[in-house]
């Protein structure tokens, strides 16, 4: 209920609301300058070119709280996807989805194009892609989603984890997958709700849009925290150097692997793309990852 009071207050506003406080993915004005300035310099119909080509990563994450018989396990991790305005890097996505194996797949939210209005094309798209992955699958919403799509979601078989966990077991041993509601724009985030059930020496794995929870994450004891939103600046300069992360949070944190005290952590770029619909010097990628007794893979 908190996050559905929220959602009618404070959706699509500009200034104020959520941990910073110009939110640019709520701005038409903005967007539309962007795209303006790109068409004029002759740039825009590459960097749309850039947004379409997908890819992989692999990533591998070493823990000593890792059971022995999860050694090896991998986890697809997929984040803002952004699918009504981003239907051929879907389409590419899809594509890849059919090729891959893993153990599990989480998605870290951020299903829509915009941060608020009608959602089903999003989903339509979105049940397609489920329709190629691997079970099972779990999910957390982004700033740009709606606490009302959870009931579509879950009839698509993507187990959601609004502040809450779930346990995957495997020869007899479990590890623990925490998901927590969007604590970028909404500030719906319950760390201490989604550790209720999960021991303080297990291998915990936590959902999150964002990681500008990272802080609060490790010291909940989380062994692995999966997030996204940050698109890794998807317009960047060269060498990858972002313009910005829309994001309060250090920038070795915004993009691919990182640590923090004990925890290990991974920034998604995305998939997708949002506000405007063009990437430069940070190309749309999935990413594979493998837990190891001593090397774990995301």
């Amino acid at each position: 209920m908190q996050r559905l009071g929220v959602e009618k207050e404070h959706e699509s506003q500009v200034f104020g609301q959520g941990l910073n406080f110009f939110h640019i993915e709520n701005s038409e004005l903005s967007a539309l300058a962007i795209e303006y300035a790109l068409k004029m310099t002759g740039l825009f119909w590459r960097g749309r070119r850039n947004a379409e080509r997908v890819e992989v990563r692999h990533n591998h994450v070493k823990s000593r709280e890792l059971p022995d018989s999860f050694d090896g396990f991998s986890i697809l991790h997929l984040s803002d996807l952004h699918c009504d305005v981003s239907e051929r890097a879907m389409q590419r996505a899809r594509e890849l989805l059919a090729t891959l194996s893993y153990d599990a797949c989480v998605l870290t939210g951020d299903f829509l194009g915009q941060t608020s209005g009608p959602f089903k094309r999003a989903l339509a798209i979105l049940a397609d892609l489920r329709a190629e992955m691997l079970s099972p699958v779990y999910g957390v919403l982004g700033n740009h989603d709606s606490i009302r799509m959870v009931p579509d979601l879950e009839k698509m078989g993507i187990r959601m984890l609004v502040n809450e966990s779930d346990t995957i077991e495997r020869g007899g041993r479990k590890i623990h997958i925490a998901g927590i509601d969007d604590a970028h724009f909404y500030r719906a985030d319950n760390i201490e709700k989604a550790t209720d059930l999960i021991p303080l020496d297990a291998f915990s794995v936590l959902l999150s849009h964002t990681p500008e929870i990272y802080r609060q994450a490790a010291h909940a004891g989380f062994s692995l925290l999966l997030s996204g939103h940050t698109h890794g600046g998807q317009i960047c300069l060269p060498g990858g150097i972002p313009i910005t992360l829309d994001s309060v949070l250090p920038r070795r944190l915004g993009a691919e692997p990182w640590k923090h005290h004990t925890m290990d952590g991974y920034t998604s770029v995305g998939a997708g793309s949002s506000v405007v619909p063009v990437r430069f010097n940070c190309p749309p990628r999935n990413y594979s990852a493998l837990p190891r007794k001593a090397e774990m893979t995301v």
